[in-house]
């Protein structure tokens, strides 16, 4: 029972007309004003508290798809909801779990082969590659917020996958969420943004720079020792030991110049006699970038991180094009262009408030996550309940080669596999019967690239319209 409530929690969420969810936080009472709305299956089987052992199974299994692709969550949980409503029935016919086992392992072979059988590959051709790509991410954005500027937005999420020439790295592509704009306003900037500013003092645009990237602390120039005391009789005494700590501040900054940067940043506070020591000497300084945007920054500009400043020699300094600082909205942020790794972009999404921006960002996550796993896998399907349709034909015609009860079993897996067609129209509100029957009929006389146009509520041509899904979610 337990299951199959989580299946039906998520089933209205299904397919291009699937409905949001508003979710509430059942925390303490700082947590409880959160309210999420989401139509992302992950999210809000994440965000339920589930009791049942069965229904954590169902979790577990489309958390699992996440990680693995990123989307088809939903699809996951209700094809599994949908199987268990069948065993139940045939479970109350007396039959042994066991038998219906053994019936649909046998269907699950016969509806992987029949996937591996229709998938089409166009990886040689790049065009059209990328063009698949461009569909498989409309696909995806056509059942998520991003509907009506999904055209947009699925060009971000190809040309940002593209740049990683299939490494599917997702560290490379940052999503900054900035309010105010539309979303249409969305873009994708070259290299790497960080939500920083620099430092009083310094140029605002440097070409060409060697960039020093440091984990070091620079806040010693007051006196911080923990837990021990100093007694000491006059106050000049308290201005020698400052003077002290000052000279051993500025020897380090004597070394940290030694690698001769022009960029210093630093994942820590820099007070201000460093930063004024290093904006002398013409170094641009960036303090406090978050260890996020440290690690990502190492690694795009090709440098180390370092917390030692011994070895000039022996230290590897990041380089780009430019860094300088821009205006996104309101705030002031610093971009890296041109980077040594050309596989980083930012994509900056802007939109009315916090509510959008989250669903904005969960929906080209999923985008982004499926795209990757497409480019890895080249195979491509098409959308719109044919895939399930053509598995389920496939899978009646095994139950009728079967005899005994197993072939009840297969019925059974063809019949669950049918319900998501007939979910994904229900949720648009059109007749179901009518329509899934019509795709069978279709299907079945040979039209084998229909499926279901969801905008118009009949049957149509997956191929002409371009809803394509990638093989590894379907898989």
């Amino acid at each position: 029972m337990g299951a199959i409530a989580i299946a039906d929690l998520v089933k209205t969420t299904l397919g291009p007309k699937g409905m949001d969810k508003i979710l509430q936080s059942m925390g303490d009472e700082q947590q409880r004003k959160q309210i999420t709305v989401t139509n992302d299956g992950a999210t809000i089987l994440k965000s339920i508290w589930v009791d049942n052992p069965a229904a954590k199974i169902l979790i577990d299994i489309s958390m699992t798809q996440d990680e693995e692709v990123g989307d088809g969550t939903t699809t996951v949980a209700v094809m599994a909801g949908e199987l268990l409503k069948e065993a139940e029935k045939l479970v109350n016919q007396k039959i042994h779990p066991q038998i219906i086992i053994k019936g649909w392992r046998s269907a699950r072979d016969v509806a992987k082969k029949v996937l591996d059988d229709i998938a089409m590959d166009n990886s040689a051709d790049e065009a059209a590659f990328e063009q698949d790509l461009r569909n498989i991410a409309m696909t995806t954005l056509s059942s998520k917020l991003l509907l009506h500027d999904r055209k947009a937005f699925a060009e971000l999420a190809v040309k940002a996958v593209l740049r990683l020439k299939g490494s599917g790295n997702l560290d490379y592509i940052k999503i900054i969420k900035k309010a105010g704009g539309t979303l249409s306003d969305s873009f994708i900037a070259d290299g790497m943004i960080l939500e920083k500013s620099i430092a009083t003092g310094c140029e605002r645009k440097i070409t060409n720079p060697r960039v020093l990237i440091a984990n070091t602390p620079m806040d010693h120039d007051k006196i911080k020792i923990m837990g021990s005391k100093v007694k000491v009789d006059s106050m000049t005494a308290i201005a020698e030991i400052e003077e002290a700590e000052k000279r051993k501040m500025k020897a380090k900054v004597d070394r940290i110049l030694a690698h001769k940067p022009d960029v210093f940043i630093n994942r820590q506070l820099i007070y201000n006699y460093p930063e004024q020591l290093m904006a002398e000497k013409g170094v641009l300084v960036i303090e406090h970038a978050d260890f996020d945007g440290v690690e990502r920054l190492s690694a795009v500009l090709g440098s180390d991180i370092l917390s030692t400043f011994d070895d000039p020699e022996g230290a590897t300094l990041g380089t780009c094009a430019s860094v300088e600082e821009i205006m996104i909205g309101e705030d002031k942020v610093i971009q890296f262009t041109g980077c040594q790794r050309n596989e980083a972009c930012t994509v900056v999404l802007r939109g009315s408030g916090s509510h959008i921006l989250d669903e904005a960002e969960r929906s080209l996550h999923d985008a982004i996550c499926v795209l990757i796993a497409a480019v890895k896998n080249h195979r491509i399907l098409y959308g719109g309940g044919n895939a399930e349709m053509r598995m389920s034909l496939a899978v009646e015609n095994l139950a009728r080669t079967m005899s005994g009860k197993q072939a009840l079993a297969c019925e059974a897996f063809a019949r669950a596999l049918r319900q998501l067609p007939t979910i994904i129209c229900d949720n648009a509100g059109y007749d179901s019967a009518e329509l899934v029957t019509q795709l069978r009929s279709e299907i079945h006389n040979g039209n084998e690239s229909f499926g279901l146009n969801m905008f118009e509520g009949a049957v149509g041509d997956m191929k002409a319209m371009g809803v394509t899904e990638a093989f590894r979610v379907k898989e």
